[in-house]
């Protein structure tokens, strides 16, 4: 029994589209070898998520510190010597209390 170009036809475009889709399941935008870089990608961006939410911290105090109402006097007295500028990188400031 032999098929007809019709039907062959058809069998080939079937393969075709079949191959076609194992080819973008494997290697396309969303595929398996797509799915190791994205977590490769996720790691990277939740490193720097880290950082960026300790550095957010970091200026969140630094601004509690600068509140009008009860600013902290040694960042001030360090602000105030840095803009002026009589503060060095090696410079340590040691404050005593007047008790």
């Amino acid at each position: 029994m032999r098929k007809t170009a019709n039907e062959q036809t058809k069998q080939a475009l079937a393969l075709v589209l079949l191959v076609a889709l194992t080819v973008a399941a494997i290697a396309g935008p969303t595929g398996l070898l797509a799915w190791a870089e994205n977590d490769e990608v996720l790691e990277q961006r939740k490193a720097r998520i880290a950082i960026l939410i300790e550095e957010r911290d970091a200026l969140r105090n630094r601004v509690e510190l600068l509140d009008p109402n009860g600013a902290d006097p040694d960042l001030v007295s360090e602000l105030i010597r840095e803009d002026l500028g009589v503060l060095h990188p090696d410079e340590i400031v040691v404050t005593l209390d007047d008790d």
